[in-house]
């Protein structure tokens, strides 16, 4: 059957997220790219001096520094993409027996398992640098390894009422998915049912609102789009594909170079959701189905899949590892800066990045790759008697 000439919009009865469609190859891909852009992003600006700060910069660490600037873009790509896959999974499965049990079994086991053996490296990792005083660990909110703010950072307190675990910056992202994942079925709860579910769904969302910080309640708009847009597809052809995969690089080259790349809040909030429309029009656009004989296609497959089952891990571990490896550098050299003037010192970098990437991946396999043999073991304990396990999310 010939492609429409003129795009069409299709409403989807559920979200296509197969090993065969095209939208879980791209996610792939970009989960790994944007995991090793943020912490190729952190690892330069740990090491090298910032560019602003350069009279005259050379070229090669010009590149660097643009190439490694799009950490802000990354992180709303991860937004974007988790609404996609975590919400549009939860809207497939409303109306299964036990929906919202296994999906918060599953968004529990996703989080911690992660973080629990994370948090226990960066307390080893403190003790090694002298970051972390064996006598001073605590329950004060004020301090960063205290038994407080590792609880907190658990359940997403982190920028809210406490501060990142560890100093580890990185985490502020996750405070937002942790709530994300609560007042999503809070509003599909308050969209339907008996008038009295609805009525406390909506109150216990508007109270989480009102409580949170402004920007984590504004950016849950984006994570929205990402969970709508799973289920809506773009019957079109090759040029209006292209048109769009232009549009969302445009996009985020523009965002990189005159807009706000810091934090994520009002100021940001407007080019934020342009580059996330475009984002998603791309997404949407793509065909539901792609050769399963191509070789190109396989390749890029493996690669984004491998890169792709650690993301999460080296979002999460790469600045402790970062502070580990500069650590070791001051012992080793007795500095831990490197200089843009000095042509071995990219190679240094490159070779440390490629380190962070090992050792992310080791701890994805000691770790996170269990992800699903504990999210059956929680529901076997947790849901016995009552339904079966649903499909991990």
């Amino acid at each position: 059957m010939n492609t429409p000439h003129w795009p069409r919009l299709h409403l989807l009865a559920a979200a296509d997220t197969g090993a065969a469609s095209a939208q879980s190859l791209l996610i792939s891909v970009l989960r790994g790219a944007a995991a090793l852009q943020v912490a190729a992003a952190h690892l330069r600006a740990e090491l090298f001096p910032g560019l602003r700060t350069l009279a005259d910069p050379p070229l090669a660490y010009q590149a660097l520094a643009f190439f490694t600037g799009f950490a802000h873009q990354a992180v709303l790509v991860f937004f974007l993409i988790s609404g996609w896959l975590v919400g549009g999974s939860l809207l497939g499965k409303l109306g299964q027996p036990q929906a919202i049990a296994s999906y918060a079994i599953d968004r529990v086991s996703r989080l911690w398992t992660v973080l629990l053996p994370t948090f226990g490296l960066m307390l080893l990792f403190g003790l090694l640098t002298g970051a972390l005083d064996p006598g001073g660990v605590d329950f004060a909110s004020t301090n960063d390894f205290s038994a407080t703010v590792l609880a907190g950072n658990l359940v997403g307190l982190q920028t809210v009422t406490l501060p990142e675990f560890g100093g580890n910056y990185a985490l502020w992202s996750l405070a937002n998915e942790t709530w994300y994942y609560l007042m999503f079925p809070l509003l599909v709860a308050g969209a339907g049912g008996g008038a009295w579910r609805r009525a406390a769904s909506l109150a216990l969302l508007l109270a989480i609102a009102l409580l949170l910080p402004f920007p984590i309640v504004l950016y849950f708009l984006t994570w929205l789009l990402g969970a709508i847009a799973a289920r809506v597809r773009i019957v079109c052809g090759t040029p209006f594909r292209l048109a769009a995969a232009a549009a969302a690089a445009g996009a985020a080259v523009y965002v990189r170079v005159a807009g706000i790349n810091d934090d994520m809040n009002a100021a940001t909030f407007n080019q934020d959701i342009l580059c996330s429309l475009a984002f998603l029009l791309c997404l949407a656009s793509l065909p539901q189905r792609i050769d399963p004989a191509s070789r190109l296609l396989v390749r890029v497959r493996r690669i984004g899949d491998f890169f792709a089952a650690f993301s999460f891990t080296l979002y999460v571990l790469h600045l402790p590892l970062i502070g580990l490896m500069r650590h070791g550098a001051r012992l080793l050299f007795g500095s831990d800066r490197l200089s843009p003037l000095a042509p071995l010192h990219y190679a240094v970098y490159a070779g440390m990045l490629g380190l962070l990437l090992l050792l992310s991946w080791l701890a994805w396999w000691a770790f996170e790759s269990r992800t699903p043999q504990v999210r059956r073991r929680l529901k076997a304990w947790l849901l016995t008697g009552r339904a079966q396990p649903l499909r991990q999310a």
